[in-house]
Formats: structure tokens, sequence, C-alpha cells
């Protein structure tokens, strides 16, 4: 099969793309960087055209890519079938021409080092349209200085060195230092990427709180880096040159993923994942394998699937190799990978069919409800922040055995229990999901049903974790939620929960806790107050 040219050939006659496409015939020895002679022919016809012409050659001396240029640079297309895996480089050199005499230059060095490329070099053209100057660059593998060595500028007769005998010690010394990372297994590595337009105390407690999702969904988190901007860069969220430094200190540090705090836009994800040679994935997508993760009961999984059938099918646009980097496990839970391949149509059909699902299982709910409401009996909802105790509180309260832990989203399916009060008043208590700030608008969406049920409440206890610094931001992202789902008129009752976590001494918004009633979820006796409370609101 007739290989085509990658990159710009718009212009171009035809005669001129039958002569480039003829450089995909040679051959060059394995051990030399390039055939001087498959050089000459490369500047003339770069020459020719005035633009950049790139040649990605493998280890057996086979040109596997022919890549035309614009004049001041080149662009790497996907390589498939060439993965850098850890410890590795790709397996493939790029010898390139520079139209002027000028050095490698940071696009090409930052190929190197993001591509993990076994050489780079640059051929320049004289004036005469002759070879002139050659530059090239490797990869180190020191983790403490820069990731690529420059080399001293040479020959075209210098380019017959024994690169491959090179190559291959670089990697076994690549592979040496990896093997001494010893990664937990099964577990990806991440590197956290926040673009903040906020101020820079919310920016690092938003990080603090990725954190703590990576830690909920199983990521080892490698490294984090905050980068504060003015407005978000259409197409690399940080802008090209930053995300190209981040990227590289990813690597350094053995990352196999790359996470962003924020949702992806379709056209991010295209940029970025044809930038880089790593899984990328969003806040959002984060979220949504922790609530496929955690979903037990036949509704919650439906409407995790459609959360993420939401997510995924305004992002069916992008190129298949940017789908299979942006999934890949993470993110690609539930309804699993095979349907990230799934076209627009098939999409549309099974969002349709979950939906179907959904509303007959909230129609089975709604029996559920007017049953209860025949009995009479009063119905409070226990809300708050993820992981502020509120599962922990239902527990306590009608000592039940609802499992609780110390992670975000640890409960999702609703659950209801009875408590009698000691008037021998009877009310029904209900657990839900937690809220975090920006909560994914797809989950929303999905969970409208199971939220809307909060509207049945008689009152609604907002549970708090006063001893978490951003106590204040996680109350007002739940008043926010509340108030987009027009519960905000219902009777309302502050809970400060884990209240043995903070010295009450100094304590600055003791005003807040006059507003409420403090305990310790896990401890009974402190719950007496909140009892006597409930019980005189519900006979009201």
């Amino acid at each position: 099969m007739k290989k085509k040219l990658s990159g710009n050939t718009s212009g171009l006659r035809n005669t001129q793309i039958k002569r480039i496409e003829s450089l995909y015939n040679y051959n060059t020895p394995p051990e030399y960087i390039t055939d001087p002679e498959l050089v000459h022919l490369l500047v003339s016809l770069s020459h020719d055209i005035r633009r950049q012409i790139g040649l990605l050659i493998d280890r057996s001396g086979k040109v596997i890519y022919v890549i035309v240029g614009e004049p001041h640079r080149i662009v790497i297309p996907i390589t498939d079938g060439f993965m850098a895996l850890p410890g590795k480089l790709k397996g493939l050199r790029l010898i390139h021409t520079h139209l002027k005499s000028e050095p490698l230059t940071r696009d090409d060095l930052t190929d190197l080092a993001l591509l993990r490329l076994d050489y780079i070099t640059a051929v320049c053209i004289t004036q005469s349209g002759k070879p002139g100057t050659v530059y090239s660059a490797h990869i180190l593998p020191d983790e403490d200085s820069d990731p690529y060595q420059v080399i001293e500028p040479g020959t075209l007769q210098q380019l017959n060195i024994d690169c491959l005998s090179h190559i291959l010690a670089l990697e076994s010394e690549l592979t040496r230092k990896n093997s001494l990372y010893k990664p937990e297994s099964g577990k990806e590595n991440a590197f956290l990427i926040n673009a903040a337009t906020m101020n820079p105390k919310e920016a690092w407690a938003s990080m603090e709180e990725l954190k703590e999702l990576c830690k909920t969904s199983g990521i080892n988190v490698i490294g984090s880096a905050i980068q504060r901007r003015r407005t978000i860069d259409s197409k690399f969220v940080v802008g090209k040159g930053k995300l190209s430094s981040l990227i590289i200190q990813a690597i350094q540090k053995h990352a196999t993923l790359l996470l962003f705090n924020r949702e992806l836009s379709a056209a991010q994800i295209r940029s970025i994942t044809d930038f880089v040679e790593m899984k990328v994935i969003d806040r959002t997508q984060l979220i949504l394998d922790i609530f496929a993760k955690q979903a037990k009961s036949r509704e919650g999984k439906f409407q995790v699937e459609l959360a993420q059938m939401e997510y995924l099918l305004p992002r069916l646009i992008t190129k298949n190799t940017a789908m299979s980097r942006l999934t890949g496990g993470i993110g690609g839970r539930g309804p699993g990978e095979t349907k990230l391949e799934l076209n627009r149509r098939r999409v549309r059909d099974r969002i349709n069919r979950l939906k179907k699902e959904i509303v007959k299982i909230h129609k089975q709910r709604h029996q559920q409800k007017a049953r209860r409401k025949r009995k009479d009996l009063p119905i409070i909802s226990i809300v708050g922040y993820t992981n502020a105790g509120k599962s922990t509180l239902l527990n306590t309260l009608t000592q039940s055995k609802i499992i609780v832990a110390n992670r975000l989203f640890a409960t999702l399916d609703p659950s209801s229990r009875r408590l009698r009060f000691p008037k021998d008043t009877e009310v029904i208590i209900t657990d839900t999901v937690g809220f975090i700030q920006d909560l994914p608008k797809e989950l929303m969406q999905a969970f409208h049903a199971t939220l809307e049920e909060l509207s049945d409440a008689n009152i609604i206890l907002h549970v708090i974790d006063i001893s978490n610094p951003r106590y204040r931001q996680q109350k007002e992202s739940v008043e926010k939620i509340l108030k987009n789902l027009k519960l905000d008129t219902i009777p309302t009752l502050y809970i400060f929960n884990k209240i043995d976590r903070i010295d009450l001494e100094s304590f600055d918004d003791k005003w807040l806790l006059n507003k409420g009633i403090s305990v310790c979820a896990t401890q009974k006796q402190t719950l007496t107050p909140l009892v006597e409370k409930l019980e005189s609101m519900v006979t009201i």
C-alpha cells in the first residue's frame, strides 16, 4: 500500500509530492543517524519547496513517516505502533531540515523530551541549497537535570556515528533507573494540573480536594502544579509552553496519567492528547469513575452510566487516539472501554434506554413514597458535602450499619431508616449522595430523580464538617445546589459535625456554631440536643 505524506502538502505540485514520497523508498544503515545520500536528497527537496521536511526512521533504518512542515517548524504525527513505555524510548529518530542556519529550536527539544524520541537531528540548508551545519540531541536518563543533551554542532560526515549503540545504552540506563522506582501494583501515577483564575488560597484548597478524589479512586499522586492565569487557554488549558514543561516534569517522575482539575472541552482534549503520549483525564471523569466504582444498586449503576454516556457524547468528535488516551481504566468504568468505540447514534440509543429504565425505577420509588405518605410519617433528609459524616450520623441516630468510610462519595445509593423519638413520635430519616463543589452537570442530570426526593422532606439536616479548613466553602457549595434544586425553602437545620477535632477556645466562627447544633456523629451522647430539637420541630 502506498504510504502518504504527513503534514502540510497544500500548494505543492504533483511532481514535488511524488519526489517527496520517494523518500519512503530509502533505507539508512541502522547504526547511522541517517545516510548522507538521503540527507542530500532531503535538503534538495526542502530547499525546492521552502518548507521543512522530516523523516521518522526506526531502529532498522526504515523510513516510517515522511513529514512536510512549515518554513519554521514541523509537526510530528501520531505514530501508531510506536509507544514510549516507561523506561523505554520511542524507537524512532527524527531527521529534519532547517531552512536557515539555526540550532535545534525549543519545539525540537520539546518534541524530543515529550515523545521520547531516540534522537533528533536538524540539518541546516545553506544559501546555495546544500547541507550545512548539523545539530543533534538525545534524551538524558538523569532525573535531576535537563531531560536532554544537545551535542556539539557537526557536519554531514558526522552523521555516520554509531548512534544505535548509544541509543541502546541510554535506553538500558533508563530501564535500570525505572526499575528502581517501584509503583504500587495496579495504580496509576498521576500528575495533577490546576489552571486557576481564582485566588491562590482557593486554588490550593481545590488542589487538595482533587488529591482526596485521587485517594478515593486509588490513584497515586506523584506531583502537582498550580498555574495562575487570567484566562484559560482554549487549546492547552495552561498554554502550550507551560504544558510542555509540566509534561516533562511528569515524565521524569514516572507519571502515567495527566489529571486536569477542570472539565476539558472536546477541543482541549484533542489538542492535549495529540500533544502528549500519556493518558489524560479531567476532574469530571475522575468523579464519574468514583461514582461508577461506588454505585451498588441497579438505579445507581444506571444513573452513573447515563452520566458517563452524556459526558462522552459531545467528545466523540475527537480522534480515536484522543479517546484512547482520554480513557483506559480511570474514567472508563461502568459502561466499559468497548463503549468508548461506539458511534454517536449507538450512544444516543443507549442514553435513551437508560433514561427509560431510570424513569421506571423512579415510578417504583413514587409508589413507595405514596405508601409512606399514607402512613403520614414526617421525613428528615440528611444532606451535606461528601465525607462530612452523613452516613455516620444516620447510623448513630438509628443504630444502623450503613457502610461508612473516610473517603469521598462512600455513599451513593440513598438509605432510609425509621427513627423513634423518646415521646414515641416516628419519622423517616434518609441519607443522600454527598455533594461536591462544581458537581458535574451530567451527574446532576442523571441523579435528578434521586435528588428530587429531597423535595418531600419536612426537614433538611445540613451536615457540615467543621474540622475541614474549607467548611465555609463546602457549606456554600451545598447551599448553592439546594437552591438550584429549589429546596432552599424547606426548614433546614445546620449540624456542625466533628466538633471533637477543633479547639473551641480559638475557633473564629463561634457565631456560626450558634446557628446550628454541634455534634460528634460517632458519639451518641453528643446527639441528645439534636434529637430534642428534631422532636420539637416535627411535633409543632
